[in-house]
């Protein structure tokens, strides 16, 4: 894991930082004023999180990365696989208590900072440290994955720049669950949840599936059945072979529809959805309701009531109809 510079002309100036060199003097030097004025108040485990904005960038992101690393997810309300990886760094964070500080990054409400990264997809995840910029990876990444990411980085800030993370004060924030009277599947989706963080797509499904069989219409278990099984079908394609396969034959639908899962993985919604519009108008029988039945199942995944839902569906009709 290298650190590197990036430009955040218009945005931020980063030239006090451009070396490695630089980046901990100046790390050090914050650290030292610090200490002087008596050493930075522990904080309490709710603001390891923090919503970041091109406006308080500088202040948020870059000043705080001469403290702690802080890591960037850049996200959106309507990508689905940002609302499974979202919740899993936000525990993360609080789980490693301090030593690296979260900052999500809404990129409908923040495009400058989303160009400026050079992002092509999201969920993105990054990382500042002592002002350097760090990618880290895009897309939904397994827990283990992303702790051994998170390891690393925290390496870096510690040998390279003496990061040492940030005090927090463990009871600031005390909770009693009891205050919030359980729903009738509470427990059936929590068990969902701390599957899909484990990494035990299978365990999911069927917890999902246990809501489904009770009640049909549950709209946050038929949502988590897509998106788990949507992650399931993925987990063990190569996408470079995929996305060859579905470029070297367009008629292969099987390939279309992989390249798809993976379009929709990787935060591509409209690519997913037009990929599959583009089979179901090329093909007949079999091979044509193979892929109008994935791409309704990439809709649930979404939502019916995302706009770009309701485009495909009017796509979806002229081609049929």
């Amino acid at each position: 894991m290298q650190p590197r510079n990036m430009s955040m002309s218009g945005v931020v100036d980063l030239a006090a930082v451009k070396a490695a060199g630089e980046a901990k003097a100046k790390a050090e030097q914050v650290r030292a004023e610090a200490a002087r004025q008596g050493g930075s108040a522990a904080v309490p485990p709710s603001a390891l999180v923090i919503d970041v904005d091109e406006a308080g960038f500088e202040r948020d992101v870059l000043q705080r990365s001469a403290e702690v690393p802080v890591v960037l997810d850049f996200w959106a309300e309507w990508c689905e696989p940002c609302k499974q990886l979202g919740p899993l760094l936000e525990r993360l964070a609080v789980e490693y208590n301090g030593r690296f500080l979260l900052a999500k990054i809404d990129v409908d409400a923040n495009q400058m900072l989303m160009q400026q990264f050079g992002i092509q997809g999201i969920p993105a995840v990054f990382a500042v440290v002592a002002g350097q910029a760090l990618p880290l990876f895009q897309g939904a990444v397994p827990e283990a994955q992303i702790r051994e990411t998170l390891d690393q980085l925290i390496q870096v800030g510690e040998e390279r720049f003496g990061l040492t993370g940030i005090a927090v004060d463990a009871g600031a924030d005390a909770f009693d669950p009891a205050a919030r009277p359980a729903g009738p599947y509470d427990a059936l989706l929590e068990a969902a949840m701390s599957a899909l963080d484990a990494g035990d797509l299978a365990g999911a499904v069927q917890a999902y599936k246990n809501v489904l069989a009770d009640d049909p219409a549950h709209s946050e278990a038929k949502l988590g059945l897509a998106q788990a099984e949507l992650l399931t079908r993925v987990q063990d394609l190569d996408p470079a072979a995929v996305r060859r396969n579905a470029a070297d034959d367009p008629a292969d639908v099987t390939a279309q529809i992989a390249a798809a899962d993976l379009d929709l993985v990787g935060g591509h919604v409209q690519d997913a959805f037009g990929r599959l519009v583009e089979t179901v108008r090329r093909t007949v029988g079999e091979d044509r309701n193979a892929a109008r039945l994935r791409l309704l199942e990439l809709f649930e995944v979404i939502g019916a009531d995302d706009p770009r839902v309701t485009a495909a569906r009017q796509a979806l009709a002229r081609v049929l109809f």
